[in-house]
């Protein structure tokens, strides 16, 4: 059988690149450190693409697309360090809302209107988890809407709200994109949307995108930063030649490289294992968060370590992808993390 993208998915992607490329150069992405904004002009020309919507049932404005075909473009939205919340919108909330819609609250007009706003580029979405009232939420300051995980008398409930209804108290980032706050909002019967069964389902199977989505972007953040060291390497100059002309730089380069080239079919594999709805994803989606993670974060290394202390000033664009990365390697999970869920589940099956 041959896995690969197909033409469309690749020119869709492709279309989206230069887009990013003229849209979210690394001055941009300094100018959202002095000015986060969730909603720029950037974010309504991939609503008018169809990106925010990817995800989102046709019936409800979007294209009705899978995971499948949404990864590669948070790859590119990593890529260029995106100062919108495209992953957590349209890969996280996007996909919850649809799943809610369909099992526990079909109907429900709240549910109907935001997945309408999430597929029209009008609304960006946070999903924050109750259980940890003090775990800052990124993306949490300055979204329309906030789906929250908490506790019920029934096990694990799921509400949403919109997020004027909702204080929200910022909390600083070292990525100020990523614009985290802690949502003091406490759950009530209006809130909700799914209880017991129906919203174990629907955050589990949350949990496993998110995974994947963050995922998808590190991979992203770690290609650009690859690139940019095996750029810099080709000029920086020492002892009359270019430091990349020295096996050690070679050798770091390649191996954090290699790291990437495994972590990319285990995070598109995840992505199908998703949308294909077989097998067990949530040991998929652990394998490719744990794997992204590392390449990332290699990645970070070895840049930081090739351009030398310039690499963390704030005159190099390299600390861009640094902060981003250290940040999302810990979102939704750290490697050590979900290897930790992999072990359990698989203790789980020994007689």
């Amino acid at each position: 059988m041959h896995f690969a993208f197909t033409e469309t998915q690749i020119e869709f992607r492709d279309a989206v690149r230069q887009v990013l490329a003229k849209e979210c150069t690394t001055d941009d992405v300094r100018a959202a450190y002095e000015a986060p904004a969730a909603r720029t002009g950037r974010w309504d020309t991939l609503a008018q693409m169809g990106i925010t919507g990817l995800a989102v049932p046709e019936a409800h404005g979007g294209l009705g697309l899978g995971l499948v075909d949404l990864v590669p473009i948070i790859e590119e939205a990593g890529r260029v360090v995106l100062p919108e919340p495209l992953a957590m919108t349209a890969g996280v909330a996007g996909p919850l809302l649809a799943d809610v819609n369909t099992t526990a609250a079909g109907g429900n007009a709240h549910v109907v209107r935001w997945l309408e706003g999430v597929a029209s580029g009008d609304l960006t979405a946070a999903v924050a988890d109750a259980r940890y009232p003090r775990l800052p939420v990124a993306g949490a300051d300055g979204a329309d809407l906030l789906l929250l995980v908490a506790d019920g008398p029934d096990g694990p409930e799921l509400h949403g709200i919109d997020a004027g209804h909702a204080p929200v108290v910022s909390v600083p980032s070292l990525d100020p994109t990523r614009r985290l706050g802690e949502p003091a909002w406490v759950p009530s019967p209006e809130s909700l949307l799914a209880s017991g069964a129906v919203a174990a389902w629907c955050i589990a199977r949350t949990a496993d995108r998110a995974a994947v989505v963050t995922g998808a972007e590190l991979l992203g953040l770690a290609d650009a930063m690859i690139t940019r060291t095996a750029e810099y390497a080709k000029d920086r100059q020492q002892f009359g030649k270019p430091i990349g002309s020295f096996q050690a730089v070679k050798h770091l380069v390649a191996g954090a490289q290699v790291l990437l080239e495994f972590a990319r079919p285990a995070v598109y594999g995840a992505a199908w294992a998703i949308d294909d709805g077989t097998g067990d994803t949530a040991r998929a989606a652990s394998v490719a968060k744990a794997y992204a993670s590392d390449a990332a974060l290699e990645a970070s290394r070895i840049s930081l370590q090739v351009h030398g202390a310039i690499g963390y000033t704030w005159e190099c664009d390299l600390h861009l992808f640094l902060k981003r990365s250290w940040a999302l390697a810990e979102a939704w999970g750290s490697a050590a993390d979900h290897r930790a869920r992999l072990i359990d589940s698989l203790l789980a099956e020994k007689p």
